[in-house]
Formats: structure tokens, C-alpha cells, sequence
């Protein structure tokens, strides 16, 4: 049987399915499930064709990279760690992905700049670090969000579904192992 390396995982659908990519082994870098990122992109299969993505402390930039193997237009990956910036960079220039654009920056304060919308959003920040709430807040008045912006939030499960803006709806949950996963509409 083949081990899986700890900093390497692989795209599960699309234009790049099976494609296997690297990230750096470092704390904070947590990759969605494969199991996690397959229930998403089926709640997503209806609308991520053609829709501009955002990855938010990107990490591995599975998130964002299986949304552009899936047909999405563009993706945009902030990451604040350097190594994990140039390895998604990397990563980019060898899938070909000409429509995604990585930026090393802290999150919480890109989200302070101008505004650009998004169509849909992955929220994956380290688990225990309470920059979801500030971020989800962000968004929401920052003018990031198309109408009709999907978010999806990523948590420790015990911490059970995040406490939306006013205004968003619960569109779908889950869990797995000790990984809460929530889908918002604006």
C-alpha cells in the first residue's frame, strides 16, 4: 500500500483531476479532506462554472485550485507565509493556470484594501485562531461579495455552524473527523 505523503495532496475532479500537488510541511497548513473537498464541489458542481473565485489563507490552495480545475474563471489565493506563496506560484505556473493569481499577504488586512467582488469564497483559516468571524464580518461589509456569493467556512467540528452576518443563510453543513464544513449565501 502507498503512503500519502504529509505535504502532498491531489486535485479530485476536472481539468487537472488525479493531478497530485505539493505544499510546504509546515504548522498552520491544514488541507481540506479529500473527503470534505468532494462533498463541497457537488454542492458547488451547479455553480462553479465561470464563477471568480477567492481562497483566503490559501495554505495548500486546494481549495482554489479544485474550483479552477472544475471550470471556475479565475481564483485569486492570499497566503501570509513566503514559502507557502512561491510553492502555490509554482504550483500555478505548472497546471497552466493563467487565470489565478496568488499574493502573499496577511488576509485579515488585504481584506482592508480596495474591494473586488467574488462570486465564491473559501474560508479556511487556521483552526483556533478566531480569524473567521473578522473575516466573514470582512466581506461582508467590505464589498468582496457578488450578490449572491457563495462562502464556504471551514472549523473545527465541536465549534458546530459559524455565526453568519445578518442577511446570510445556512445553505449546507457537515462534518467529518474532527472538520465542521458550512456553506453560506449571501
Amino acid at each position: 500500500m502507498q503512503r500519502k505523503k504529509l505535504n502532498e495532496l491531489r486535485i479530485i475532479g476536472g481539468e487537472w483531476r488525479g493531478r497530485r500537488i505539493r505544499f510546504p510541511q509546515q504548522p498552520g497548513i491544514r488541507p481540506t479532506p479529500d473527503r470534505v473537498r468532494e462533498t463541497l464541489f457537488n454542492w458547488l458542481a451547479p455553480v462553479v462554472q465561470g464563477r471568480l473565485c477567492l481562497d483566503l489563507f490559501a495554505g495548500s490552495g486546494a481549495l482554489g485550485l479544485e474550483a479552477l480545475s472544475r471550470g471556475a474563471a479565475g481564483a485569486t489565493f492570499i497566503e501570509s507565509d513566503r514559502l507557502g506563496a512561491e510553492r502555490l506560484r509554482e504550483t500555478i505556473a505548472t497546471l497552466a493556470a493563467e487565470n489565478a493569481v496568488v499574493l502573499q499577504a496577511d488576509a485579515l488586512r488585504w481584506l482592508e484594501g480596495p474591494p473586488q467582488r467574488f462570486d465564491l469564497v473559501f474560508l479556511d483559516p487556521p483552526f483556533g485562531s478566531g480569524f473567521a468571524v473578522e473575516a466573514l464580518r470582512k466581506l461582508d461589509s467590505g464589498g468582496w461579495l457578488s450578490p449572491g456569493a457563495y462562502v464556504y467556512l471551514e472549523a473545527p467540528a465541536k465549534d458546530g455552524a459559524p455565526a453568519l452576518p445578518a442577511g446570510w443563510t445556512l445553505h449546507r453543513s457537515g462534518k467529518a473527523a474532527a472538520v465542521g464544513y458550512h456553506l453560506a449565501l449571501k
